[in-house]
């Protein structure tokens, strides 16, 4: 039934992507009751990076520059989530600062689980995803807030932390102090990422 409503109100289209094939239900977490207003058409596509953050391509989803505009209250609310976690990449913020939701929807666009609240994405200079534990490599130098010292481009932090809440930023030592760097600034040494025990 729900899906039947949601292929006549889609048009048979994703309604992030407008792709026809492979299409199917996604109730909108945390607390969809799984109805054509709680749910969205998506393909399979939409569907795998919506799940695993970590096989997110950005380039992907500049397909919400037209489906932010939808009338659906669940289709604005998977546009503006999904805007949010890409907002490191620079145009996602651009397209957020014009979309409007109203009141009752951008507090159901804010209400994501604690499981998806978690899976901010970090991404170095080049896009690839930084994990904790990394090393990466200063891309320029940066002056340190608060001190006299100046961590050069070419240095290496090693074992950084991610800062949970802002993707744009993560923590390591340099010259023995603990710095916040910003993302844009490093570039992934994946090579040396320490196994996982």
């Amino acid at each position: 039934m729900t899906e039947k409503a949601l292929l006549a109100r889609s048009e048979g289209k994703c309604e992030l992507c407008s792709a026809v094939d492979n299409l199917g239900v996604y109730a909108i977490p945390p607390a969809s009751d799984g109805s054509a207003d709680q749910s969205v058409l998506i393909c399979s596509t939409c569907r795998n990076q919506i799940e695993h953050p970590e096989m997110v391509d950005a380039n992907h989803w500049r397909c919400l520059n037209d489906s932010m505009w939808s009338q659906v209250p669940a289709v604005q609310v998977m546009a503006w989530r999904m805007l949010t976690r890409l907002r490191g990449e620079g145009w996602p913020q651009d397209l957020l600062d014009m979309m409007y939701l109203d009141d009752e929807t951008r507090t159901w666009a804010e209400a994501e689980s604690a499981g998806e609240a978690d899976k901010i994405i970090h991404r170095d200079c080049n896009g690839a995803v930084l994990e904790a534990g990394d090393t990466v490599t200063l891309t320029k130098d940066l002056d340190v807030k608060g001190s006299s010292i100046t961590a050069k481009r070419g240095t290496a932090v090693r074992n950084i932390r991610l800062v949970q809440d802002n993707a744009e930023q993560i923590e390591g030592r340099v010259d023995g102090q603990q710095i916040v760097i910003l993302t844009k600034f490093v570039r992934s040494n994946v090579h040396e990422r320490l196994p996982v025990l």
